[in-house]
């Protein structure tokens, strides 16, 4: 992810975090006409026996110029070795790759390495000697730059080095050169660890991790950092490729790699906990059982500024005791690693760090590199490299897996591969995830199916509700789930990769990779075609999920299916959940489905989403039902039994155009939601919900675009409602006066209603976060608003409305407050406590001036006037130190107040 060349990662310390790029390990400074052809030459052999790439002189390219060329082999060196000889200070090119060296240890912590041959540290520390000769004619010559060069060479001479005297008989130099190649070898690979190659996307990983690691930190504290993501996401790279790094900067290393896989075998804690012991000490330390191994450890590293990673942890209570320990066990400014799919094992750390799969352009150039050696793909291959791209949605594995499958094919293979993928997913990807998938419990594992099966980007409460009553212990499983990273919940959705998605099929395939009939779960409509024709099995069904918009021959063929039902449904007495639906708004309102006589449903049924349904079984009995959604059905009524249903708590029959009638709630006591929606001959809502006080767990009641004329009074009984959504009721006229009680309500939806006036009570929902009145085109006069202290959005755009309660300056939560085509609004209240207001829309009103309150709006960032023909004077502009859109188009003004120049975000 790193580099696309084999380069080495950088020591990178330096206050600015910089990742640099190395393309040598040694830059070799010397006199040419000294040691060119001896020792240096020898020397240099022996840097690259030992593999130590090394940069020396005669390596520059032709006609180029020799400073900068030598400037830049500096920089980019990670140790410099700096061969002083009698006639070293006698060339000034020789002093100014030294003044460059000590530079770059400064700014780099470069390390330099002296070797006095023949020559004695002190006369190049103080410049006496053959170094004090040459530096007469430099006083000369080079006034400007003898300070210079003397600070380095004062600097170089008091770094330990090697001083080499073969006069003296102690070693032959051959021992000498072998002895430097060995310790450069030792202080450039300290484990140096191999990270691989084509490695794309690196750079910013590794800056936030060092962010998160804060190497620069001068209090000397202990952090344990957490890198955390799916398998085959790139987290063992990234924690190699970070101690490559930084590693050098501590008095002791160890990469623990593949920790969960050598914990599983007979004695692996034991010999996890011995080399890492070895690690630190470089000894074999003798330990006679695991607890005896975990005090050596705790003492061994107390004393010590250690860099460790645990590579792949696992959960295993003993392995975390025994081998990571805690804070205390190590040394002051010790940096600890762990790389883990299971976020639950990160409570104790200090900060996570989640890896996301690289982005498009990142993951096309990874792709390619492994498919065609290049950066980017061929010509002819663009829109089926674009499809590879899609279809890995990030995942470094499976672009390299499939550049790897994919390299020096025709194109036509190329689309039978893909074609294939779709069916059978790439054994290698496959594997890395189901590890993850095989550490979960029974029920994990069943909520993971259901998962991938049936339930991707559903709502997570939504989900555990429906779940829950299948006695799956849905929170704690899906919390599990997210930590393993086999899904994600975003805005309370819950999402999973779609290569992971794939994996959760292909483990129902093998169940009986031939016979989808007796599969545990039914996704895709060709299996569910060829189960329901064949008549046999369906005992096993579970779960069944049948898309009907992806053309007219699959609702053709599914005909042929529902013709099958009665007897085929009979057989599936575990279906727990049924989803038949379209993507295609328009395929969902123009086909209806009719059931068999005497159809019925199975008992065991939790969840039924049925869209475009005829009508119910006449013995339709939602005994065990959960959740009921029969969108765009022909349905006029639900059942008629008159029970209660106690497990139902979600109802949607949102689109139904012929529905008149519904149970009465009071027969749903446990109901949450109620979605009646775009319902228009659905107009008697008083008529038909019973008795309200049993209503205690409603949360969302969804009316918009009903023909219902009014709300009845004792809606005031749903104290457990949040949202009210009356929108668009063109018949709704008046609203009682009864919010005084609903303290939970957070938003009401009032938009394109004929609502002359709001009952004064409304100014007493306390909890209200968003009130919308768009469009209310008879709406003159709104309440005072009294308790709306968490009001944030209030749109009254497009009404009647004259003036505003004096109040409205006093909602300190509000952030958006729309008020565009209000013709009739000439005037604001003052602004006294609007604090948190962002945007005003005043767009089109009648306003003539504003209050000077406005000018203290110090969150105001938005403010529209466009259009206000009246509007001739702006306030001075105090403390707008936010506002960054002024909008003033179409008014009166003549001048701007002076303060507006010092509108810093304008």
């Amino acid at each position: 992810m790193a580099s696309t060349s084999a380069q080495l990662p950088s020591d990178s310390s330096s206050s600015s975090n910089v990742i640099r790029r190395w393309s040598h390990d040694v830059f070799l400074s010397f006199r040419g006409e000294d040691t060119r052809y001896n020792f240096t030459d020898h020397l240099y052999t022996h840097l690259l026996r030992s593999g130590i790439t090394t940069f020396r002189d005669d390596r520059l390219t032709r006609g180029e110029e020799i400073q900068h060329e030598l400037l830049k082999a500096i920089e980019n060196s990670r140790c410099s070795v700096v061969v002083f000889s009698k006639n070293y200070a006698e060339s000034r090119w020789c002093l100014e790759e030294l003044a460059k060296i000590m530079e770059c240890r400064q700014e780099f912590e470069q390390i330099v390495l002296p070797v006095f041959y023949h020559v004695n540290p002190s006369d190049v520390r103080t410049q006496t000697g053959s170094f004090g000769k040459a530096f007469t004619n430099h006083e000369i010559n080079w006034k400007n730059k003898v300070q210079i060069w003397r600070d380095a060479l004062t600097e170089a001479g008091n770094i330990s080095g090697w001083h080499v005297n073969v006069n003296e008989g102690t070693r032959y130099e051959s021992e000498y050169m072998r002895a430097i190649a060995t310790d450069i070898f030792k202080r450039l690979n300290y484990k140096c660890l191999f990270v691989g190659k084509n490695l794309v996307g690196m750079d910013s990983y590794l800056r936030e991790l060092i962010s998160k690691l804060k190497i620069q930190s001068t209090d000397h504290d202990v952090r344990i950092v957490g890198i955390w993501g799916v398998g085959g996401i790139g987290k063992t790279t990234i924690a190699k490729a970070i101690y490559n790094q930084i590693g050098h900067e501590f008095d002791c290393v160890s990469f623990l790699e593949n920790v969960k896989e050598i914990h599983k075998v007979k004695g692996g804690l034991h010999d996890l906990q011995k080399q890492l012991l070895h690690d630190i000490t470089g000894e074999n330390l003798y330990i006679s059982n695991i607890s005896q191994g975990a005090q050596v450890i705790k003492n061994t590293l107390q004393s010590r500024k250690a860099l460790i990673v645990f590579d792949d942890i696992d959960g295993d209570l003993e392995l975390l005791e025994c081998l990571v320990g805690e804070h205390h066990w190590f040394g002051r400014g010790s940096r600890v690693l762990i790389t883990t799919r299971d976020r639950n094992l990160l409570h104790n750390v200090n900060d996570v760090f989640e890896i996301e799969g690289l982005n498009h352009k990142d993951a096309l150039k990874l792709f390619s590199l492994y498919t065609f050696q290049q950066s980017l793909p061929e010509e002819d291959y663009k829109i089926l490299s674009n499809d590879v791209i899609h279809y890995c949605q990030g995942l470094p594995l499976a672009l390299k897996v499939l550049g790897s499958l994919l390299r020096g094919k025709g194109t036509s293979e190329w689309e039978s591969e893909l074609h294939k993928l779709k069916n059978i997913p790439n054994a290698k990807i496959q594997d890395v995830f189901k590890i993850s998938y095989d550490e979960l419990d029974r029920t994990q594992q069943a909520i993971f199916l259901d998962i991938a099966c049936f339930f991707k980007g559903e709502d997570r409460d939504f989900v555990s509700k429906i779940l829950d009553c299948c006695k799956m212990f849905a929170e704690s499983g899906i919390g599990i789930l997210e930590a393993k990273c086999l899904i994600t919940v975003s805005n309370n959705k819950i999402y999973m990769h779609d290569l992971i998605q794939e994996m959760g099929w292909e483990i129902i395939r093998q169940q009986h990779p031939k016979d989808p009939n007796k599969w545990s779960r039914l996704w895709n409509p060709d299996d569910i075609y060829r189960a329901f024709i064949s008549e046999k099995g369906m005992k096993n069904v579970e779960t069944i999920s049948l898309e009907l918009s992806r053309s007219k021959e699959v609702f053709a063929n599914m005909k042929k299916v529902f013709a099958k039902m009665r007897k085929v449904f009979a057989k599936m007495k575990k279906l727990r959940l049924l989803r038949v639906y379209y993507s295609d708004d328009t395929m969902r309102k123009k086909y209806k489905i009719s059931l068999p006589e005497g159809f019925e449903f199975p008992r065991e049924l939790r969840y039924l989403h049925w869209e475009g349904l005829e009508a119910l079984p006449l013995n339709f009995d939602p005994e065990n039902l959960v959740a009921i959604n029969l969108k765009c059905s022909n349905i006029k009524k639900l059942w008629k039994m008159k029970k209660h249903h106690e497990k139902l708590k979600f109802v949607d029959v949102s689109d139904s155009q012929q529905l008149i009638k519904m149970p009465k709630l009071s027969s749903m006591p446990n109901l949450e939601s109620l979605n009646i929606e775009g319902c228009m001959s659905f107009c008697k809502l008083h008529s038909s919900i019973g008795e309200f006080p049993d209503m205690k767990f409603l949360k969302e009641l969804l009316l918009e675009k009903t023909g219902i004329k009014e709300l009845p009074s004792s809606i005031q009984y749903f104290t457990s409602l949040e949202v009210l959504n009356v929108s668009l009721c063109s018949k709704l006229q008046k609203l009682p006066d009864c919010f005084a009680k609903m303290r939970r309500l957070r938003r009401l939806y009032m938009r394109g209603t004929r609502v002359k006036e709001l009952p004064s009570s409304i100014g007493y929902l306390e909890s209200l976060e968003s009130l919308n009145l768009w469009d209310c085109s008879r709406l003159e006069k709104f309440p005072e608003m009294v308790k709306m202290k968490c009001l944030r959005e209030l749109h009254l755009s497009r009404t009647a409305i004259k003036e505003l309660p004096s109040s409205i300056g006093y909602l300190e939560s509000l952030e958006f407050l729309y008020l565009l085509s209000c013709s009739h609004l000439e005037k604001f209240p003052e602004m006294v406590k609007m604090k948190c207001l962002k945007e005003l829309y005043l767009n089109g009103t009648a306003i003539k001036e504003l209050p000077s309150s406005i000018g203290y709006l110090e969150s105001l960032e938005s403010l529209h006037l466009s259009r206000c023909s009246h509007f001739e004077k702006f306030p001075e502009m105090v403390k707008m130190k936010c506002l960054k859109g002024l909008y003033l188009d179409g008014t009166a003004i003549k001048e701007l107040p002076s303060s507006i120049g010092y509108l810093e975000s304008l």
